[in-house]
């Protein structure tokens, strides 16, 4: 059952049918972070942990697609080794974790996917764990990932020990533990 509504999801953004452009342009006149009633793709936020239970929520935040545009020096000679545009060393996905998590303050991330894009916008929905929710606290599995304050922040998430460099285990990941700075000046 949940292979199918998955194969539908991606069916329906790769086709670009109406429905998923009426809901892009929905979404496009909405503000760039609001509490979504329920995931628009069930079967991926099931995958990543979310249940229908009290204290769990999902987020949708809008970001710009693209690359980054470095900003320009106020006065005086740009820099010669400075280029127009950078890339980011954290991705839009967990940037986008991390602007969720800002507004929705009482709240810590457990993961998040990506829905939808249109023209420069990029849509991800947050998958948010109340902490003060006894429902939450009671459950073995939840109450692990409460404890940890902050998580999107210190990259605990699965994007965030992606951008981190630690998402998989095993032979030449041993200077990436347990962070890139304490590893530097070993030698």
């Amino acid at each position: 059952m949940y292979s199918q509504m998955k194969n539908s999801f991606v069916n329906e953004y790769k086709q670009r049918n109406e429905a998923y452009k009426e809901r892009m342009t929905k979404w496009r006149a909405e503000p760039p972070i609001i509490r979504a009633p329920g995931p628009t793709n069930i079967a991926r936020a099931r995958s990543l942990g979310y249940r229908a239970k009290e204290g769990i929520m999902i987020a949708r935040v809008r970001m710009r697609g693209g690359m980054s545009k470095r900003e320009a020096p106020d006065g005086g000679r740009k820099p010669s080794k400075s280029g127009r545009f950078f890339s980011r060393s954290k991705s839009l996905q967990s940037i986008a974790e991390d602007r969720a998590a800002r507004k929705f303050s009482n709240c810590e991330v457990l993961s998040s996917y990506f829905v939808g894009s249109s023209g420069s916008d990029r849509f991800y929905e947050i998958i948010l764990l109340d902490r003060a929710s006894p429902v939450l606290k009671a459950d073995p599995h939840y109450s692990i990932v409460i404890a940890q304050k902050g998580r999107s922040y210190r990259g605990l998430t699965f994007q965030g020990r992606k951008h981190r460099g630690i998402s998989r285990k095993g032979y030449g990941t041993i200077s990436r533990r347990p962070s890139k700075r304490s590893n530097e000046n070993i030698s």
